[in-house]
Order: C-alpha cells, then sequence, then structure tokens
C-alpha cells in the first residue's frame, strides 16, 4: 500500500484555516467572547478617565489597541486550545503535510479573527471617545491589518508553548507582551496619525516599522514552530 502524497504547504494551511474557520462559523463562542470584552475594556478606559474627552480623543488610538491585545490572548489561547483536547495536535502533527503549515493557518486565522474584532471596535471608539478618522477608510485599515498580524504570528507561538503548561492563561500574556511592545508602540502612534492627521508625513515610516516587525514575527514563527509542537 502507497503512502498518502504529502500536501503543498499552501494547500495544507489552506486546508486547516478552512477548517478553523468553518469551526468558528458554526459556533462563534471564540467572537462573541472576544467582541463583549473588547467593548468592555472600552467602555472601562472612557469611565475611568471620567468627562475629559479631550484626552479620551488623543488617546483614542491606544485604548484602542489595548482592548485588541487583551481579546487577543482569549483567542489566541483558545484556538490552541480546541486543538489539544482529544489529542487533535496529535492528529496534525501525523498528517502528511509540513508542521508550518499549522502555524500559517493559525497565525491568519487569529489575523483575520483580530480585523474583524477591530472592525466591529471602531465604530465604537468614534462614538464613545468623539474622534473622526482624518486620513481614510484606507490608512485605517492598513494600520489595522499591519496591527493584527504582529500581535498574530508570534502570539501563535507562544499559544502553542503556554498550551503544554499548566497555568496556560497566565503564561501566554507573560511570555508574549514584552515580546511584542516595539510593534504595539508602533501600530498606537500609526493609529493616532490617521485620527489625528499626519502633517509630517510620518505614517509612512511606522508602516515600514510595523511591515519591519512582522518580517521579523513572521519569519521566526515559520522556522521555529515545527520545533516548539514537538514532544
Amino acid at each position: 500500500m502507497s503512502r498518502p502524497r504529502p500536501a503543498g504547504l499552501l494547500k495544507a494551511a489552506a486546508i486547516l484555516l478552512g477548517k478553523d474557520l468553518l469551526i468558528e462559523w458554526r459556533t462563534r463562542a471564540r467572537l462573541n467572547a472576544l467582541v463583549f470584552f473588547a467593548l468592555s475594556t472600552l467602555l472601562l478606559f472612557s469611565f475611568a478617565l471620567g468627562p475629559d474627552t479631550k484626552l479620551l480623543e488623543r488617546n483614542a488610538g491606544g485604548y484602542l489597541w489595548l482592548a485588541i491585545l487583551f481579546a487577543s490572548t482569549l483567542s489566541l489561547g483558545e484556538s490552541f486550545r480546541v486543538e489539544y483536547e482529544n489529542a487533535c495536535m496529535d492528529g496534525l502533527r501525523l498528517a502528511p503535510a509540513d508542521a508550518r503549515a499549522i502555524f500559517l493557518s493559525k497565525a491568519v486565522g487569529n489575523t483575520l479573527l483580530l480585523v474583524l474584532l477591530g472592525s466591529l471596535l471602531i465604530p465604537v471608539m468614534v462614538a464613545l471617545y468623539g474622534v473622526k478618522v482624518v486620513l481614510g477608510v484606507g490608512d485605517l485599515m492598513a494600520t489595522l491589518v499591519l496591527g493584527c498580524m504582529a500581535l498574530a504570528a508570534p502570539g501563535c507561538v507562544y499559544a502553542a508553548i503556554a498550551n503544554n503548561a499548566r497555568a496556560r492563561d497566565v503564561l501566554l500574556p507573560l511570555l508574549l507582551f514584552p515580546l511584542i511592545v516595539p510593534a504595539l508602540l508602533a501600530a498606537t502612534k500609526a493609529m493616532a496619525l490617521v485620527l489625528q492627521g499626519d502633517p509630517m508625513d510620518q505614517l509612512g515610516s511606522w508602516f515600514g516599522l510595523l511591515g519591519g516587525f512582522n518580517l521579523i514575527y513572521w519569519g521566526l514563527g515559520f522556522l521555529l514552530f515545527p520545533r516548539v509542537i514537538e514532544d
């Protein structure tokens, strides 16, 4: 009996991504939890700072990214918790496909989920904090996508590591947050320019910095992930 032919990397990643998206579409439990958690975070920031509308408007981009960051820990942890239940990860490792396809599918899936979450939060942020999108929707979405990619790639690697630990819900943010501080600062600054204007034409530089972080995060994650999921 001949062995099954290994699937190509991108084909295997697309199959796994389709499986994850189908599970999410059927249950929608993770997305609902993320939306309510992130909305609560935005509301807490507005209540904590009181009626100072100028302060809320000036720091709205930072509050948005903090809400997405806190919600991302729930998304990343849950995406791998599903695979480790009933030894599903062992089945994925035994499949005739490159193990790096698992990383690509999880990273792309979490990026899409975080971008969707951010798209739902932006109208709420505008209504709560009284901000306006000065530079246009294209720059806004580019900032959102680049920032979510910078959260998803290292988050998937650390989520895979943390799921093997007993205190996984505590370990994931402890590992992830220090690593993504530079990318989070760049995303926050880019979002502030999009919302408040860019008279000195600095947005392109912040996009370049975010792109550089993404190349590093995604490249290292792609190379190291097969070692991470080994027993």
